[in-house]
């Protein structure tokens, strides 16, 4: 057993969700590779929990999606 890391994951390019059970306070975070998949995923998930949308991160900086929204 080591320590914990003090350095911040660094997350990968794509489009981000995050995903909790409702009246949670903390979620997870779901990363697809293209919008349609985002769009799948979104349907799935929304029928049992809370789905936020993120945005896209490209080059470290998050953006938001066009056409879609929480």
């Amino acid at each position: 057993m080591g320590r914990p890391a003090t350095k911040p994951t660094a997350l990968r390019d794509g489009y981000y969700i995050e995903v909790r059970n409702k009246n949670q306070k903390s979620g997870i975070k779901i990363v697809r590779e293209t919008k349609q998949q985002l769009e799948m995923a979104i349907d799935e998930y929304k029928k049992t929990k809370d789905v936020t949308v993120l945005g896209k991160l490209k080059d470290g900086k998050m953006e938001p999606i066009p056409g879609l929204s929480n």
